[in-house]
């Protein structure tokens, strides 16, 4: 599937906010791939499909949760996390769409999950900063994302589960597991920067 041929099937499926939000998530998702030398052509299509189920109805969306054979669990938390697993399953098997990369961008773009590589992380980081975002935080999310893409991962994750607390709603296992990762990844360039630059002064 080529650019064009996603925002014609995001248009058709979308309302007009989602769908713009879709474009500015593309924008920003193409402008940090450029920054981390990550592969466009995945991250730009994974973007642009993120949100390809997103105004579905909570009752077609739980129906396909069951029709794709998805984790039962993921009725046991908020709606909001259904349509990225719904939207990966069925670009899949509709589309042909079968990068892994891609389909696991779509997929964990509201959960994250320990073991996303950059374009999925790209994803993830862009639509939480995406220019028309404003949430608490999301400001210090844009400027991690320009030095660190995985401090910027982290800093939406922990901001999102947070918010997720103070709601008292129930959090996805993957989220935790995402912010501890990232948090590992963070920890690890500082003690190898702290190693480095002791290594210099020998």
């Amino acid at each position: 599937m080529m650019e064009q041929q996603a925002i014609q099937l995001i248009k058709k499926e979308l309302d007009t906010k989602r769908f713009e939000h879709s474009l500015r998530v593309m924008e920003t998702a193409q402008k940090l791939a450029k920054r981390y030398e990550a592969p466009v052509e995945k991250v730009v299509l994974a973007s642009l499909l993120h949100d390809y189920a997103k105004c579905r109805t909570r009752e077609e969306l739980r129906n396909n949760v069951k029709e794709y054979t998805l984790p039962n669990e993921l009725l046991d938390y908020h709606h909001e996390l259904w349509h990225g697993p719904v939207a990966a399953k069925e670009i899949k098997e509709l589309y042909g769409i079968t990068d892994e990369t891609i389909l696991n961008a779509i997929y964990y773009h509201t959960t994250g999950h320990p073991e996303l590589e950059l374009v999925e992380v790209i994803v993830f980081v862009a639509d939480y900063i995406e220019p028309a975002r404003n949430i608490p935080g999301v400001e210090m999310v844009r400027k991690l994302a320009e030095i660190n893409i995985y401090d910027a991962a982290r800093a939406a994750i922990k901001n999102t589960i947070i918010y997720l607390m103070q709601q008292n709603a129930t959090i996805h296992p993957d989220s935790f597991s995402a912010y501890n990762e990232w948090t590992k990844k963070q920890k690890e360039e500082i003690d190898f920067g702290i190693i480095r630059n002791s290594c210099r002064s020998l």
